[in-house]
């Protein structure tokens, strides 16, 4: 791989993800969750980094905990983060930077409702790529800007706890405004060589259309899926379906100046769970929605993957990849969806759809958000989902190895050895 635009080569990249989603905040009732803290990776991050590679990944997906490298306003902390970079590098892997995996400082008051918002983190940005840009090259502003407009905005699930349209609506406008202003910086430090992944949620609402009470709803949400998106790349105008929802947090002028300062991505991400990503409307049934009291899902499988990559290349004109999928199960289940998915993503290019990359996440098991609103063991969460196991141990978290990582390494030595599609 080159050092740069990886992405036009015309192969397949496989990559992978370590989770690292950060809600720092508290109250009673709720405590702070750092993945990295519940999975230790913050001790075992080399030998985390050297796992990645030695089952044949090219790129990893890994994010920044934006609130430990500023515990106060003004101070900034990089060691550990000089540290962790230093490693994937020095391991062969490519990093896709996660600036934001939800998650703010906890000086910052308001959170992502807080009018200074996008200029914090545009400056977390600029010393990001000041400091990092001579050899990280390939960023995500943003990961799952929908999940966090949802969670903190419309649900109240997580800080600040906004509820409703109008909560929705204020998150995502100072969402878009900080994506907007840290690419730009970005781009500005690193220069042309700067690769963007933009990332989405793939959700999708089905039977709307068998259950009238819920249409309006159903075609309400199927764009939201898209606002942010539709906003940092300059496509929020007169005619958007959803532009009414957005006046009172957004101004005429305003939207001018998204479309005046529009960024793009260089590839489109799409995080793709067949279990999870598919909302299902029953005739007859309410379904308030939100995390904690959410429609039921359809496993929709491979031929929801299939359409979601065409969806998100088709709306937004760039090369796609899978930034995220797996399913929570057993190792044959996994296997069989590494397989499945693969297949489909591979499917897919073959028909003229531009995917470039392909994302197990995560690397190893993850503990499940719920475990913020629990006081029981983190043994008591944990998700089943990597190609290592999570195993307690007197040592800690030990990362044991099992058959979803053998045939991870099958796939990667494969496609290394594939012929180069143009």
């Amino acid at each position: 791989m080159t050092a740069a635009r990886w992405f036009e080569d015309g192969r397949l990249h496989l990559g992978l993800g370590i989770e690292d989603t950060f809600v720092p905040q508290s109250r009673p009732g709720e405590r702070a969750i750092d993945e990295y803290e519940l999975t230790e990776h913050y001790q075992r991050y080399e030998g985390d980094f050297a796992l990645a590679a030695s089952v044949g990944a090219e790129l990893l997906r890994w994010g920044v905990p934006w609130y430990r490298v500023t515990p106060e306003p003004g101070r900034w902390e990089w060691d550990w983060t000089d540290r962790a970079v230093d490693a994937q590098l020095a391991a062969g892997l490519r990093p896709i930077v996660d600036l934001l995996h939800y998650g703010t400082p906890l000086w910052l008051d308001a959170q992502f409702a807080n009018a200074d918002y996008p200029h914090h983190v545009e400056e977390y940005a600029a010393r990001f790529g000041d400091r990092y840009g001579d050899r990280v090259l390939d960023f995500t502003p943003v990961n799952e800007p929908v999940i966090h407009a949802l969670f903190s905005g419309e649900y109240g699930y997580w800080p600040p706890y906004l509820t409703g349209p109008s909560g929705f609506a204020t998150i995502a406008a100072n969402l878009a405004r900080g994506f907007v202003r840290s690419q730009r910086a970005l781009a500005e430090r690193v220069g042309p060589e700067a690769t963007f992944v933009h990332v989405a949620a793939a959700m999708s609402f089905v039977g709307g259309d068998v259950a009238p009470e819920h249409h309006e709803e159903a075609e309400r949400l199927r764009h939201q899926v898209h606002l942010v998106e539709d906003l940092v790349t300059g496509r929020v105008d007169a005619s958007h379906p959803l532009l009414d929802r957005l006046s009172p947090s957004l101004p005429d002028v305003e939207l001018q100046w998204f479309r005046d300062n529009a960024v793009q991505p260089d590839v489109m991400g799409v995080n793709y769970y067949p279990r999870h990503s598919t909302e299902l409307f029953e005739a007859g049934v309410h379904h308030g929605g939100g995390f904690a009291d959410p429609r039921p899902s359809v496993d929709r499988g491979a031929d929801g993957l299939r359409e979601a990559l065409e969806l998100f290349a088709a709306r937004y004109g760039a090369p796609v990849m899978v930034t995220e999928t797996c399913v929570t199960g057993t190792v044959p289940e996994r296997v069989e969806w590494l397989d499945a998915s693969l297949a489909v993503t591979e499917q897919a290019r073959s028909a003229g759809v531009d995917v470039v990359g392909y994302t197990w996440w995560p690397l190893f098991d993850m503990y499940e958000w719920t475990w913020r609103h629990t006081d029981r063991p983190r043994s008591e969460h944990l998700l089943t989902m990597g190609l290592h196991d999570l195993v307690e141990s007197p040592d800690g978290l030990l990362r044991v190895p099992n058959p979803v990582a053998d045939r991870y390494r099958e796939h990667a030595v494969r496609l290394a050895s594939a012929p180069t599609a143009h």
